[in-house]
């Protein structure tokens, strides 16, 4: 059943209302039929009071004009039916009849009526009344949705509004406004729980001015500046003090209210708590740096760098690289008469000694091997004497190996050789990256290790025809190389006086 019958889309509110005539008089209803068409009205005449009611509920007019004096159903019978249904509720009825006595007419008002003609009416009184009551009609109905727009738009806030405070009471995020002054005027629970607030009634009364919050007292003033300047400021993040004098990181969102006029009336905005996510970047980044430490010790720190910043195959070919062997004599001895524990702690002890002294001569320590230590020099930079600084490590790794107290009744000592020349270089692996190097000059280099004597450097021609004018050298003849047959070489003895 329709229940809104005042839709301004219809008749009434167009040129040609639509009347309900109403009267068993057929010359009446024809002459007041006739002179309401020509004024330009809809006309729709009923003679029975039964027609007329199911007329009206099935298609409500814009008014009524009815006779009291009808069979079966009278005129006021017949309107309080019409003021009982929704449907016809507010349509006017205008009553005709020929009695005139008050009693009449407050009979006819009371049953409903909106006004009352008496017979014979005049021609220019019936029309003026009825011109009224439509116009008041219209006006009813106007102001009806008006009210129900009113009354939607009412209820639609209402919602937005109980849908906004949901939002700010369940919001993860804390929700501020403070005066330009930095005093807090609202604030939510998660803004309240950020700053270890009970409330956010107890946040507003006993937290501080905003500027008070940073760690760094002059945090607010940079905001402030940015805010007042670009109208809004975006994740700037900044430590803060809790209720509780404990410290967190916050991201914030500020944003500056003006009015009409363009002035500042206040700061709203959001807050986060990122403490959590600096500290896992912390983390991250002590982590990175480990790693990156780590790699640099294993590497090379331009190959680490390399490796770092490019993912490709690491190799390169070098034409003058200075490579050096040392191996401790009868370690296998000595190792047997250890614990493991005591056994690691020589090697640790033999080899920081002999890193501390690479790192003295910008050399580079390629690997160990059990209780083998290489040294490369020439690989990585570009000064010649790399030949030079090997031949000062060689001699000092002698010397400082006769430091190190023997745990054993077996004295330690190391056989050094040294050779110059070519070699091929890279990063192997990839679970554990190692930085090698290939060639006859390598091999060569152990050859010399390997062939020599506790307590000496053994080194080849190349290296003795290059220093042999900066070091003494004592010649030890013709050695047999694997690979290479008789090999001329010469002991590593020092410096030149």
């Amino acid at each position: 059943m329709n229940t809104t019958p005042y839709d301004l889309t219809s008749s009434l509110a167009s040129d040609r209302p639509r009347i309900l005539l109403v009267d068993d008089e057929l010359d009446s209803i024809r002459a007041l039929s006739e002179l309401l068409i020509q004024e330009g009205y809809r006309i729709r005449r009923v003679t029975n009071s039964v027609f007329a009611l199911r007329s009206a509920l099935t298609d409500p007019p814009d008014l009524v004009l009815l006779d009291v004096m009808m069979p079966e159903m009278d005129g006021y019978t017949l309107c309080q039916a019409l003021r009982q249904s929704p449907e016809t509720r507010h349509v006017p009825v205008i009553f005709m009849t020929a009695l005139s006595d008050i009693a009449d007419k407050a009979k006819a008002f009371s049953a409903g009526g909106a006004d009352y003609v008496v017979k014979p009416f005049q021609t220019e009184e019936v029309l003026m009344r009825v011109k009224h009551q439509l116009t008041i009609a219209l006006q009813q109905r106007q102001l009806l949705q008006k009210n129900q727009q009113l009354v939607q738009e009412i209820q639609q806030r209402q919602h937005v509004e109980a849908n906004l405070k949901s939002l700010l009471e369940n919001a993860t995020e804390g929700i501020f406004r403070t005066s330009l002054d930095g005093q807090y005027l609202k604030a939510n629970p998660a803004m309240a729980v950020i700053y270890g607030y009970a409330s956010p009634s107890a946040l507003l009364n006993q937290m501080p001015p905003v500027h008070q919050l940073y760690v760094d007292p002059k945090r607010w003033g940079e905001l402030e500046v940015y805010v007042r300047y670009h109208q809004r400021i975006t994740d700037a993040e900044s430590e803060v003090y809790r209720q509780d004098g404990g410290r967190i990181w916050v991201s914030e969102t500020i944003r500056l209210v003006n009015n009409e006029q363009g002035e500042p009336l206040y700061y709203e905005g959001t807050v986060k708590d990122v403490s959590d996510r600096r500290q896992a970047e912390v983390e991250l980044r002590h982590q990175r740096d480990k790693a990156e430490q780590l790699l640099n010790i294993m590497l090379p720190y331009q190959i680490a760098r390399t490796l770092k910043n490019h993912n490709y195959t690491i190799a390169e070919h070098y034409t003058k690289v200075t490579v050096l062997f040392a191996d401790l004599v009868n370690f296998t001895e000595i190792s047997a008469q250890l614990l493991p524990r005591e056994l690691v702690g020589l090697l640790n002890r033999i080899f920081s000694s002999f890193d501390t002294l690479v790192g003295r001569y910008q050399l580079e320590k390629i690997k160990t091997i059990g209780d083998a230590y290489m040294v490369a020099g020439g690989l990585l930079d570009s000064s010649a004497d790399h030949l030079y600084r090997m031949s000062y490590l060689a001699l000092d790794m002698r010397d400082a190996i006769a430091l190190i107290p023997s745990p054993t009744d077996t004295a330690l000592q190391i056989r050094i050789g040294m050779h110059t020349g070519p070699v091929v270089a890279g990063v192997i692996g990839k679970k554990r990256l190692s930085y090698d190097l290939w060639g006859d000059t390598v091999n060569l280099a152990s050859r010399m290790e390997a062939t020599g004597q506790p307590g000496k450097i053994q080194v080849t021609e190349d290296v003795y025809q290059k220093l042999h004018h900066e070091f003494r050298f004592t010649p030890r003849g013709k050695v047999v190389v694997k690979g290479k047959g008789d090999v001329t070489t010469y002991w590593l003895e020092g410096k030149q006086a």
